[in-house]
């Protein structure tokens, strides 16, 4: 097979040749992948759920997507067996700092998990057990309609993630966002209920 000559039009043509192939191989695993990832976010929203509800096989039944009061997302997730709440706070010691957590009734809190952080290994990145039942910043049943979380260094009564202050602050306010949309959204279903129907006219 004869050379190309080495000129300018000759190696553009060749370099558009191999963009276009690689963009095409690059949209074909994309369109692979993008199934088997939402899938996985789905099992591990699941997981997720079923963790902080205390339970095995809730259901979704509802979803609703609000704001807190910096403009940041909030996913009220009502289920068969209770509500769960997705909150982040984007001011962690690493960046935004997402959390999950389920509610009783009441408001006080059954569990929680760390969907996304970006904390330090080793000291932030401990949020995802140091406020579990039982140890040291133990929020488990705590009601934050009652006290605001917040560590004990600014008055609070919840231990602080050793060195890491930044990210159980940021931690504390994720929670607190998940719990005030919890009762906003609580309060609002109590009121349709509450609202007298309309009575047809003759």
């Amino acid at each position: 097979m004869k050379k190309l000559p080495s000129t300018l039009p000759n190696m553009l043509c060749v370099l558009t040749l191999i963009s276009v192939v690689a963009a095409g191989a690059l949209a074909y695993v994309n369109k692979l992948t993008t199934g088997p990832i939402e899938e996985n976010k789905a099992r591990t929203l699941a997981e997720g759920i079923n963790s902080v509800l205390g339970v095995n096989d809730a259901t979704v039944q509802e979803t609703a997507e609000v704001e807190d009061a910096n403009g940041n997302p909030v996913v009220i997730y009502s289920t068969d067996k209770g509500v769960a709440v997705q909150a982040i706070d984007p001011n962690g010691f690493g960046g935004t700092l997402k959390v999950l957590v389920g509610f009783a009734e009441e408001g006080t809190i059954k569990g929680y998990t760390v969907l996304e952080h970006a904390e330090t290994p080793g000291l932030g990145a401990k949020a995802g057990f140091w406020f579990q039942k039982g140890e040291k910043g133990d929020i488990i049943g705590k009601n934050p309609g009652e006290k605001e979380l917040t560590v004990s260094k600014d008055g609070g009564d919840v231990d602080a993630i050793t060195a890491s202050t930044i990210t159980s602050r940021a931690f504390l306010r994720a929670v607190n966002v998940a719990f005030h949309a919890y009762a906003g959204a609580s309060a609002t279903d109590a009121n349709s209920a509450a609202s007298p129907q309309q009575q047809p006219k003759n």
